[in-house]
């Protein structure tokens, strides 16, 4: 069993609060990652998972077992850190064995391993090269593969996508997942970019100022925000303010400047609350001629940036530094608008979420 139990943890250092009270499970064989802006806690969790720090309060069971008081070096753990730590004197096999020739295992036992786990890297027959003789992408796998040699119940990865460029970071997602997948045991990764998160995980806890805000898989995360930083951080999102009017059935309608909207009310919101309700670009369209009621609502263009695919329109706000977006696909007969045009938006208020005001995210 590879199991991670986070049991009510909190880590202090000195008065400041970087882990405030955590609950978690993770399960045997999950892909799970736990995303956030920097300095939100997620690298401290990571840290207590490995052995580098105890939790002040809680504990951390791996297995079922707590891990209070034993080191990195006696937990069924492996970690993966940003720089990779890679020996530059050393051969690609001799970087992948460098964990069993610390624990005594025999030459050729090592160089065996090392061969197995070039193969399910992708890299065969690369054991004897120089690690400055790969690419960066390479080298990330040669990392993953040392980590591996060791047969960890659990591997912990702290960022360690972010130093490649943006093709080889979307290449290297779907190769890290498809490692996970072939070994089969529990991965914990840690990373501020959303389309890492989304991309690869099973389920992800999305964690603002120490405090994990909301458990779930990407589609879970992404289409029902818990909170208005999920909402706001995960994805793009334009966040409309307002006060509650009326709560009915699954629905609450807010007044805001641009009028009533209504969006889905999943927590509770009632009458009088202040509130936000969150509209993603994509799901915000243009308005057919007459439209009105509590999904449409009219203001004007700011500026167009085509993008291929994809035609994105900025539209004025209640916050000038922070416009609208509207992200229409590109059909060859999309329409153009010049800055200042007045613009009638629709939305489907199944895909709009009321949500209580709180933080939202600046990045």
């Amino acid at each position: 069993m590879s199991s991670v139990e986070l049991d009510q943890v909190t880590i202090r250092f000195g008065d400041f609060v970087a882990v405030d009270n955590c609950n978690l499970t993770i399960e045997s064989g999950e892909f799970f990652s736990f995303l956030g802006p920097s300095g939100c806690g997620k690298t401290t969790i990571l840290r207590a998972v490995s052995g580098f720090n105890d939790p002040t309060e809680g504990s951390v069971r791996i297995g079922g077992k707590d891990m209070r008081g034993i080191g990195p070096n006696n937990r069924p753990t492996a970690l993966i850190f940003q720089n990779l730590a890679l020996f530059p004197l050393m051969s690609v096999a001799d970087n992948i064995a460098f964990g069993l020739e610390v624990r005594g295992i025999p030459y050729n036992e090592r160089r065996r391993r090392a061969e197995e786990l070039l193969n399910l890297i992708a890299l065969p027959g690369q054991g004897d090269k120089m690690v400055s003789e790969l690419s960066g992408g390479q080298r990330q796998r040669v990392a993953i593969a040392r980590a591996l040699a060791v047969e960890p119940e659990v591997l912990l990865l702290d960022e360690p996508l972010s130093a490649l460029d943006l093709k080889l970071r979307q290449h290297m997602r779907t190769e890290l997942r498809a490692i996970q997948q072939r070994v089969g045991i529990t991965f914990i990764y840690i990373t501020h970019d959303q389309g890492e998160a989304l991309t690869m995980s099973d389920r992800i806890a999305v964690m603002s100022a120490g405090i994990v805000q909301q458990v779930g898989n990407g589609s879970e995360i992404y289409n029902n925000p818990a909170t208005a930083f999920v909402a706001s951080f995960v994805g793009e999102n334009n966040a409309i303010s307002g006060k509650v009017s009326r709560a009915e059935g699954n629905y609450a309608v807010l007044d805001t400047s641009f009028g009533p909207l209504r969006g889905i009310n999943n927590r509770g919101l009632k009458e009088g609350d202040a509130a936000y309700l969150f509209i993603r670009p994509e799901v915000l369209r243009p308005a057919e001629e007459g439209a009105s009621g509590d999904t449409t609502f009219e203001t004007e263009a700011i500026k167009e940036e085509f993008e291929g695919s994809f035609l994105h329109v900025f539209l004025k706000s209640d916050n000038e530094d922070k416009p609208f977006k509207m992200a229409l696909v590109n059909d060859a007969n999309v329409t153009r608008r010049s800055p200042g045009t007045s613009v009638k938006v629709t939305f489907d208020p199944d895909r709009a979420v009321a949500l209580p005001v709180g933080e939202l995210a600046d990045e």
